[in-house]
């Protein structure tokens, strides 16, 4: 991903492809963001008319980004649901049994997509995120394709 204003849309709304780990702590730092705001703006009248809307659109987000860092650990896009399953029990506030049951599932995610590099070269599901970006010839100052 380069960047763009596409690359990110293409992040948020398709669950195909790879991302890097840095692409997908900045977008779950943007959905986290959107919804505090969203849960500290709101209120009840408005949340009672909006919620419906929001929230799905966070979660389809959300899934998209998720799906995307698992293509880069060579995971299946589906391990998405049990990392979201896990985030919805304990989100805002955890739940008594679901919270610890969830715990475990979050302590992986988080290794899993956060802290673990991505397959090196191409996999499945496509070409590293990495090999994408250019690498620049600091003697010419021009750019070439990784």
């Amino acid at each position: 991903m380069g960047g763009g204003v596409e690359d990110w849309r293409r992040l948020f709304m398709t669950a195909g492809g790879r991302s890097a780990r840095s692409q997908t702590w900045i977008a779950i730092g943007v959905l986290f963001a959107t919804s505090l705001i969203y849960e500290a703006i709101a209120g009840p009248t408005l949340k009672l008319l909006t919620f419906w809307i929001v929230y799905p659109a966070l979660l389809a987000s959300a899934t998209c980004v998720i799906s995307k860092r698992l293509h880069d650990r060579g995971r299946s896009g589906w391990w998405a649901a049990l990392v979201l399953f896990a985030l919805s029990v304990t989100w805002p506030t955890p739940r008594g049994g679901w919270a610890v049951a969830a715990f475990p599932v979050m302590v992986w995610a988080v290794v899993e997509l956060g802290l673990l590099s991505g397959e090196q070269g191409a996999n499945r599901f496509g070409v590293s995120p990495l090999a994408a970006q250019p690498t620049w010839n600091t003697e010419s100052g021009a750019g070439r394709g990784a």
